[in-house]
């Protein structure tokens, strides 16, 4: 581990190539590393064979080799994990009630129950006898709140139950969730610290969760403002959001740190990304970042 002891990730969905909002969420995280004197590492969340794309991993890797984007450590890759999260899923079993599910979606909407990412689990199979043949494996939530602390964000606390139900660890189709593979390999990297965008801050609190039923370290948390095309949408895939120009890393760079509220130097626009990563690692500072997100800044 480094002298400082900072760890840090930048972990992306190989759904697409990266656009403006994906370079901000990765120079966050690097900046944050690098003002440290930490470490920061690259992982791919493949954990779900449908979302990935062919040829992504490899597009993501040259467009942050572009960048200037420096990793250390072997690229982690979710879809090798499974042993790992079979393991956590077993620890679970020991300390916590999860029980198998057979409900279809359509069965879970017909409650009627609505949560922050839409139809919420109404606990129909929670006492039900184990089952042949396919089924997800949930947490039983039982009630619980968890409150912590965002870097950037301040105090978040979440009623799981009433926000979210209990939710899958599992898949009925066999694909681990998002969640516990992600407490697993941060636990097992030894991350210190997350920094990524507020659209997973509702996220935040189930991975909390997990990481104290396991009894394993909560990091710290840093949720940057997300980008928004003028529609006030989420940059996303989902919402059309284009490939960035890797052929002006600097460029985009420089307008990735104004909008993190960096003030950097307009002549750094165009010089060669290295500089501009220098200027990073004695200038950045989280009291500058502003919490919400804003529409895409347009180009110098």
């Amino acid at each position: 581990m480094n002298a400082g002891g900072y760890r840090g990730r930048f972990a992306p969905t190989p759904s697409g190539p990266l656009h403006f909002g994906s370079i901000v969420a990765a120079a966050g995280s690097r900046a944050d590393a690098l003002a440290h004197d930490g470490e920061w590492h690259l992982r791919i969340d493949d954990v779900d064979p449908p979302r990935v794309a062919p040829g992504a991993t490899d597009a993501i890797l040259r467009c942050l080799d572009a960048f200037g984007f420096a990793w250390d450590g072997p690229v982690v890759r979710q879809s090798e994990r499974g042993d790992a999260y079979a393991a956590a899923l077993e620890r679970l079993r020991q300390v916590v009630h999860i029980y198998q599910c057979t409900c279809s979606r359509a069965q879970i909407a017909s409650a009627g129950l609505v949560g922050i990412e839409g139809p919420r689990y109404p606990g129909t199979c929670r006492r039900r006898e184990a089952v042949d043949g396919p089924a997800a494996w949930r947490l039983d939530v039982d009630g619980r709140r968890i409150e912590f602390t965002d870097l950037l964000q301040g105090v978040v606390a979440q009623d799981i139950d009433a926000a979210i139900g209990d939710f899958v660890l599992r898949r009925a189709d066999g694909v681990w969730s998002y969640h516990l593979a992600c407490v697993v390999d941060d636990a097992e990297a030894g991350f210190t610290h997350i920094v990524r965008g507020a659209d997973l801050l509702d996220s935040t609190p189930r991975q909390i969760l997990l990481q104290r039923l396991l009894d394993i370290a909560e990091p710290a948390y840093l949720h940057l403002p997300i980008v928004r095309n003028a529609a006030g949408e989420k940059l996303s895939k989902q919402t059309l959001a284009t490939a960035v120009d890797a052929e002006q890393p600097a460029a985009v760079l420089h307008r990735a740190l104004r909008f993190l509220g960096q003030p950097v130097p307009d002549d750094l626009a165009t010089a060669p990304v290295a500089c501009l990563w220098d200027w990073i690692r004695h200038h950045w500072s989280r009291t500058t970042i502003p919490r919400t997100g804003a529409p895409l800044p347009s180009a110098p």
